[in-house]
């Protein structure tokens, strides 16, 4: 899990954790996406100003597996790195790690489908996404 080239920092705040004191499972999937918003930020693909009507994507898929409980005000980050371009996919994969201990705390893969929702179909992966991921991930 250490060939990641982004993390996004995350804070666990007190409204994720679930009655056992532990971060809630669902609360993983917001991570997942904030982390992947900020990649495509750092990437150049989307914009704060910029609307996913444009080019959007959808998830298709997500699988997700837990490895450690995360605790109210534990350091922790979320890495992603492009791991499949399709022709109207693009996969990655995702980790939570804690950032003292480097402790995977869970790891998942997420299918993203481009997306025209003016015309609400799948559309190819536009050719500067591609480019871009292929020369970051290299």
């Amino acid at each position: 899990m250490t060939d990641y080239k982004f993390f996004h920092p995350i804070e666990v705040r007190y409204g994720d954790l679930d009655p056992q004191g532990h971060v809630n499972n669902a609360k993983h999937l917001t991570y997942f996406e904030q982390a992947r918003v900020h990649y495509l930020i750092e990437l150049g693909l989307f914009s704060r100003d910029q609307s996913f009507m444009e080019v959007g994507v959808v998830i298709a898929d997500i699988h997700i597996a837990y490895h450690a409980a995360i605790h109210y005000e534990d350091n922790i980050k979320v890495g992603v790195k492009t791991i499949k371009l399709g022709t109207k996919s693009v996969t990655v994969e995702q980790c939570v790690m804690n950032t003292g201990t480097g402790t995977v705390m869970a790891s998942g893969t997420v299918v993203m489908v481009t997306f025209d929702y003016k015309d609400i179909k799948s559309i190819p992966v536009p050719d500067e996404w591609k480019k871009k991921i292929s020369e970051f991930e290299r």
